[in-house]
């Protein structure tokens, strides 16, 4: 079905609305005639600001059912997410129709007055809503605390700058869609700090049946950043991951200098206790770029983190 306008939705975030633009500017060069227009929409977990997210049950999804509904409302024609805010199972008559190429999956530590996570001193506060960056810092540090911080980008830059925590979390995607990015931003490499699965990638939602949309969108999907995203999302469903369990999954493609295509992928996995006391952790490789080949690692993988107990590291988060 053709139309006149395509409706874009978005949160109303800082974030959100870089990402959105980034989506309605690629979108335009196809468009031919048609107008394409950002709609925001205030999601739950905009609302709730200032409480953590584990007390919504994590906190999958919060950030997303608004568009979700105005979306299979027919109010909008297609939502752009971060794609790690995605629960792994969406409604009926929706489906992820793009991912534009992956941005860096990188997690960023911001520290107050530029000091690194090792230079922080015994007792320093740490700001994080993430119970994987928790747990990731607190494997390295457990000397510090952390309290938890919610917020736009913005709002954590600032109350790092002004001192009221001694360092916090980004993604390194997100700055550097918003150009907030600072030369005091240490990069945490992926092998030492696994992220969220799904991060650093744009999730285009758009309904099943919207067969127009679907084919516009083929100019702008990248087709290994739909095959690592569809890869990570099923390492969290089979390890019934939400945001109470402190899960990362990465799969990137092993890139070759002379820009041939990748010669293979490597995934790392990561699951651990909030207070960072055990942790599973596994990383493999595979040569056959394919997605087939990446896939067959889905189950090498579950073995390796069952056998270092990530089994029993969930059972135990799900019954505290």
């Amino acid at each position: 079905m053709d139309r006149e306008v395509i409706k874009i939705g978005t949160r109303a975030s800082l974030l959100a609305i870089a990402q959105a633009t980034l989506v309605r500017d690629c979108l335009r060069t196809h468009a031919g005639d048609r107008r394409v227009e950002l709609q925001t929409v205030t999601t739950a977990g905009d609302r709730q600001k200032d409480r953590p997210l584990a007390e919504f049950g994590g906190g999958k999804g919060l950030f997303v059912k608004e568009l979700e509904a105005d979306l299979l409302a027919g109010k909008i024609d297609l939502a752009v997410h971060s794609a790690k805010d995605l629960p792994v199972e969406l409604p009926a008559g929706l489906m992820i129709a793009a991912t534009p190429a992956r941005a860096a999956p990188n997690d960023l530590w911001i520290g107050w007055e530029g000091k690194s996570i090792a230079e922080l001193p015994a007792g320093a506060v740490v700001g994080t809503s993430s119970l994987r960056r928790r747990a990731q810092l607190l494997i390295r540090r457990p000397d510090v605390r952390v309290q938890p911080l919610r917020g736009n980008i913005d709002t954590r830059l600032k109350k790092v700058r002004e001192g009221l925590v001694a360092g916090t979390f980004l993604a390194q995607a997100g700055l550097e869609r918003t150009r907030l990015r600072s030369p005091a931003a240490h990069i945490l490499p992926v092998d030492e700090f696994i992220p969220a699965g799904g991060q650093g990638i744009l999730a285009i939602e758009t309904r099943k049946d919207d067969l127009f949309l679907q084919d516009m969108l083929r100019n702008i999907h990248d087709p290994l950043t739909a095959t690592a995203l569809a890869f990570e999302r099923a390492v969290i469903r089979r390890l019934a991951g939400n945001c109470l369990a402190p899960i990362g999954v990465c799969a990137l493609p092993r890139g070759t200098a002379d820009g041939k295509p990748p010669p293979g992928w490597i995934v790392r996995a990561f699951v651990g206790m909030p207070d960072g006391g055990e942790a599973a952790r596994a990383a493999l490789l595979t040569d056959d770029p394919t997605p087939v080949g990446l896939h067959s690692l889905l189950p090498r993988l579950l073995a390796v983190l069952e056998q270092r107990g990530a089994w029993e590291i969930l059972r135990r988060v799900t019954e505290e």
